[in-house]
């Protein structure tokens, strides 16, 4: 009899640990579980938060100056992106490079390689990160080659690739132009003939204060428009046209408010 009793009273101890032991591994697993997700949303929340602070910091700052001395070649600027409107191909090439004639450092960003034929495809390295409405954009320039098209320019309030305002010199045709592309079409808002020699370097800058726009090469304003197709802060960035082989340097933007009439 007591024999028994001591067998039941085994069994019944190592069940109630197996019962125990089960509702702990349960309770543990659930408190992991709540602790991964914690973990996961406080990560989301981080992440969210430094993106707002990024797009934030980008809107506080008086002026974002870009010489890319400090980016290997081979690279292109954290944040920017390869893309093109009326894309048929692959895409371009764009990369920094060394170039011992640039106007600061020795180190560029360039397009290297059209890497296609097309003749109305608009090559785009740009950024949505920095986030321009109204002030200046200055660039340095230098039209390498190109059979269908040389040089090159800037564009601004880019809305995505088929959406923005674009300035550019082209030395084949010895023209200053101003254009908006809207859904991939471009319409010319204004133009300038002017000389300026290829494989040297040039400034365009922009200046855009509301719907006004004005147009500069080598500190001379030559172009002058009102147009209000872009009227919200957009993404900035570097552009040529077909198979326009093109350099840039000390890529400068400053921003300022709307001036009230």
């Amino acid at each position: 009899m007591c024999t028994k009793r001591l067998i039941f009273a085994v069994v019944l101890f190592f069940g109630l640990a197996f019962v125990g032991g089960g509702l702990y591994s349960q309770e543990k697993m659930h408190e992991e579980r709540e602790e991964k997700m914690h973990e996961e949303h406080e990560g989301k929340m981080h992440e969210e938060h430094k993106g707002k602070a990024h797009e934030e910091k980008a809107e506080e700052e008086d002026e974002i100056e870009l010489s890319f001395d400090d980016l290997a070649p081979g690279n292109i600027p954290q944040g920017w992106k390869v893309e093109a409107t009326n894309q048929k191909g692959p895409l371009a090439t764009w990369q920094v490079v060394k170039d011992t004639t640039a106007p600061s450092g020795q180190h560029v960003l360039a397009l290297t390689k059209p890497n296609h034929t097309f003749g109305g495809t608009f090559n785009l390295l740009w950024t949505d990160q920095i986030r321009f409405l109204n002030g200046e954009i200055e660039v340095d320039f230098k039209a390498n080659s190109g059979v269908e098209d040389q040089g090159g320019g800037v564009i601004w309030r880019a809305q995505d690739k088929d959406n923005y305002y674009i300035s550019r010199y082209n030395p084949l045709e010895n023209n200053f132009r101003i254009y908006y592309v809207k859904d991939g079409a471009r319409r010319m808002l204004a133009s300038a003939l002017v000389k300026l020699p290829a494989h040297k370097w040039h400034e365009l800058k922009i200046v855009q204060q509301g719907n006004k726009i004005s147009g500069y090469l080598n500190d001379k304003k030559l172009l002058e428009v009102e147009d209000s197709t872009f009227a919200r802060a957009g993404g900035v960035g570097l552009w040529t046209k077909a198979d326009a082989v093109t350099s840039f340097d000390n890529f400068d933007v400053e921003f300022e408010e709307a001036e009230h009439d």
